[in-house]
This record gives C-alpha cells, sequence and structure tokens, in this order.
C-alpha cells in the first residue's frame, strides 16, 4: 500500500499511545510516528501537522476528539502555554508509570539488557510546590512592564508569572514582587539579540527544612546602581532571606550563570539540613532541586550498599558532597572527586562544619583522579551531569573492580549507554534500578542503578595499591 505523503499544516486525526523522553505524546498514522505535546495516551484528536520527515512528524493539537481517562486540568493557569512544565495534564499516578517505562526502554534499546531489574518510581511526597530553586529569565512587555517567567513552548515568547504551582510557595511572593522593584528602580532588562541592559534573570533559593532563602540577580556587569540599597530593602521586607547576591555574566551564551558571584547583602549561602546533617548551599551551587525525593533515594541508597563501616568508597562527581558526607559517616574512609574548585571549597567547609574527619576532596576531573588515588576502592558512587561519564572513567573502573558500583543519573540515555560498557564481558551485574521523581509535572526521571562484580573478575584487578 503506499503512503500518503503528509504535507505541512495539514490536519489528520492521530490516537496517543505512550509518550516520549522528551515528554510529547507519541501517536501512529499511516505507519508513521506523530509526536504531539500537550497530549496524553488514550486521547483522540485531530492533531495539524508542524514538522514533517519522512518517517515521523511533530504536530500541534488543534481539536481533542476523546479524552484519556489520565487526563486532569492542570493546576496552573498557563500550562497550555508556559514551556517548564510538560506533564501537568497528566493524572500524578500515570506520570509515575510512564516514568518507569522510559528508564525501561531506555535499558532494552540503547544499553541492550533483557527484562532489567527496574522498581517502581520512587513516587515524591507532592507533585506540586517542591523546587527549592527557580531561575527565571527577565524580559518587558509591549506595554514597558518588567515580566519574569518561563519561555513558551517552542518559541522564545517569556511567559509573565506571579507565581508557579511547581516552586515551593515561600517563594512566590518574591517572584510577584521583585519584578516592580526592578520597574521602580528603572534597571534596564538584558537584551540577548542586541546584548544591551542589565539584568539577566532572578534566581530565587529555599532551604526546605530550614526556610531560609537566598536571592540573586544574574547581570552583565557589577554596575547596578543602587542595588546596595535595595538589597537591605528585601532583606527587611523577607525575614526568611538571608543573603542577596550578583552573578556577573558577560558573555553572549545561554548558560544562565556566570563564573563569579558577589554577595551584595547578608550572607553568601543559606542553610539546609539534609540527612541530618547541615549544608551550605550558594546561589550557584548544585543541589538537588526536590530536597525530599534526594533524601528518600540516599536512603534506598545506604539500605542496599548495607554498609559495615570498613569500606573504603569513592564519590565521582561529588559537588559538595551531599552524597558523600552521609555516606561517609557509615565508611572507613570517603573521598569525593570534583573539577568544580568551588564546589570543592563548600565541601570541606561542610565536612567540617559536621565533624566528619575521615573524608578527603579532591580537585580534578574524574578520568584524571580516579586512576591515581592510590587505594583500590570497594565503593565507587558515580554522580555524573547529564551527558553521563568520560569514556576514560568506564575504562578505569573496568580496570580497578570496585565490589560495587552505585551510578546515579539525571539522564537515563547515557546512564544505559554507560552501563552497557561497565556490564561489557559479564564483567558488572545490574542487580536493582531504583527511578525517583525528582521533578514532577516533567519528562525527566532520576534513576540509581546498583552494579556488583562477578566472581570471575574479583581476583584480577588489572591496578595494584603500589601501581595507582
Amino acid at each position: 500500500m503506499t503512503k500518503m505523503i503528509w504535507q505541512q499544516g495539514e490536519l489528520i486525526e492521530v490516537t496517543i499511545a505512550n509518550l516520549s523522553d522528551t515528554g510529547d505524546g507519541v501517536g501512529r498514522a499511516d505507519e508513521r510516528v506523530v509526536f504531539v505535546p500537550d497530549t496524553v495516551p488514550g486521547d483522540r484528536a485531530i492533531i495539524r501537522l508542524v514538522h514533517v520527515k519522512p518517517k515521523y512528524a511533530h504536530g500541534k493539537l488543534q481539536q481533542l476528539l476523546e479524552t484519556s481517562s489520565y487526563r486532569i486540568r492542570p493546576s496552573c493557569i498557563v500550562a497550555d502555554k508556559c514551556g517548564g512544565c510538560q506533564w501537568q495534564q497528566i493524572n500524578y499516578d500515570y506520570q509515575l508509570v510512564a516514568k518507569q517505562n522510559q528508564v525501561i526502554q531506555a535499558l532494552e534499546r540503547i544499553g541492550g539488557f533483557v527484562q532489567p531489574p527496574v522498581d517502581p518510581v520512587l513516587a515524591a511526597p507532592s507533585a506540586l510546590g517542591y523546587r527549592n530553586k527557580s531561575t527565571y529569565p527577565l524580559g518587558i512587555s509591549a506595554t514597558g512592564q518588567v515580566q519574569a517567567g518561563y519561555y513558551q513552548k517552542g518559541s522564545h515568547q517569556l511567559i509573565n508569572l506571579n507565581q508557579c504551582p511547581v516552586q515551593d510557595s515561600r517563594l512566590n511572593p518574591l517572584l510577584a514582587e521583585v519584578k516592580l522593584d526592578i520597574q521602580q528602580r528603572s534597571w534596564r532588562i538584558y537584551n540577548e539579540q542586541r546584548h544591551l541592559g542589565q539584568i539577566r534573570h532572578l534566581g530565587l533559593r529555599i532551604g526546605r527544612h530550614t526556610g531560609e532563602m537566598l536571592l540573586t540577580l544574574v547581570v552583565k556587569d557589577w554596575n547596578l546602581s543602587g542595588i546596595e540599597t535595595q538589597a537591605q530593602e528585601w532583606l527587611k521586607r523577607y525575614p526568611q532571606l538571608v543573603g542577596v547576591s550578583l552573578n556577573r555574566n558577560g558573555d553572549r551564551t545561554n548558560a544562565i550563570f556566570g563564573a563569579e558571584t558577589r554577595c551584595i547583602a547578608g550572607v553568601p549561602h543559606l542553610r539546609e539540613n539534609f540527612a541530618g546533617l547541615e549544608f551550605q548551599v550558594r546561589p550557584d551551587t548544585f543541589f538537588q532541586v526536590y530536597t525530599e525525593t534526594a533524601e528518600a533515594l540516599l536512603q534506598i541508597i545506604q539500605s542496599e550498599l548495607n554498609l559495615q563501616g570498613h569500606e573504603l568508597l569513592v564519590d565521582a562527581y561529588c559537588g559538595i558532597g551531599t552524597l558523600t558526607l552521609p555516606l561517609a559517616k557509615k565508611v572507613r574512609q570517603a573521598t569525593g572527586l570534583e573539577v568544580q574548585p568551588a564546589a570543592v571549597e563548600q565541601a570541606i567547609l561542610n565536612a567540617h562544619r559536621n565533624g566528619i574527619d575521615n573524608v578527603t576532596f579532591l580537585v580534578g576531573a574524574v578520568e584524571k583522579l580516579l586512576p591515581q588515588m592510590g587505594t583500590i576502592p570497594e565503593v565507587v558512587i558515580l554522580d555524573p551531569p547529564r551527558k553521563g561519564c568520560d569514556r576514560a572513567v568506564i575504562d578505569t573502573l573496568r580496570q580497578l573492580k570496585p565490589s560495587r558500583i552505585v551510578y546515579v543519573s539525571c539522564k537515563v540515555a547515557t546512564l544505559a549507554r554507560d552501563l552497557k560498557l561497565l556490564c561489557q564481558d559479564g564483567q558488572y551485574t545490574i542487580t536493582r534500578v531504583q527511578p525517583a521523581d525528582f521533578f514532577p509535572q516533567t519528562a525527566h526521571v532520576e534513576a540509581a542503578a546498583f552494579l556488583v562484580l562477578s566472581d570471575l573478575h574479583k581476583d584480577s584487578n588489572s591496578f595494584t595499591k603500589t601501581e595507582i
């Protein structure tokens, strides 16, 4: 049978069968795949084709003919426009099912694993009001008003927000009111096309357990007239606000933060309690956005490892020690590896603050530090950025042969790729994969994979302690 020729702008009928890893609904028509944002499995809909390829197309929802049983009314009034969330129209229980399927499919298709042991997703305590950090681009409306929000789906048009249902609700007053202060100060909003103006982003952060807040303006340069006075006014107005900072980003870039942050008033960090420890968190520090789910996943990691106190542990990509320090309390010696010097500085301070003295933090690329440590760890924690591990890290681990590896990932495609390499020739076996929902209302999913060294490889380390 000859396939019909699809044309851009054409209307077709599609039934949505599942969800892609980017959050779009996925349907089939005329033996071709159609990706459609804002749809839910079970929806039958009229779709307008917007991008057509030989084997697939991207469409836009025009009319719902039949509504999925998983479809709900979004909690946000701009959910159909704002690009911050993809799944507010999907029942939360089904979001969890979709995320588990996303992990399974990545491990099967990319990793080549047969029936991988993927547990149900660790659900978030609440599907709303969870984000401890939000960073909003700023803009100017057609009438000259300062706006803050997220970009419209598929565009660079700013959707103005006065509150956001997924961020901690205690931050909402700052989001609504700080825009008015910027307006009254006549501070110029940055224009990225012309590379003119001053203020690029508004950053808000809160300690979920302590309530302490930070306010940060990302600026093109330091010359922001009256910022010291305004910063003091903000500290007086918001009792939980402990620090106001400027971060300078003078580059033509999509990156939000620049390399340097200056505290203008108050202190340069907030205090947060995490897993029974106290951490200092700065405006530009990486810290999981859902504190409670991160703590719950850590508890599972601790339970699965069942540490006895004699182990040597390495935490690669350790950041400020969020995983390193709680685990260090249960082992003989822990070492954290991190390429960012500022993060290591904070990790060392956090160790001292909590009286943990059996941990060492090293600055440098993991692929360079790991072979030079002078010891073979029994346990290695991997928590890399979205791009996954450098191939040299995988190769070194296969030579070192630690007894156990825990790979914590925020992108299951690179997780599957790296696990395939680690498990090559049966060297490691995946005993469990625990997904966790750090990002409700979005398609993102975190996962912790637990690996054990096979018996055949336990006595054949390529390195010895004197060689490393």
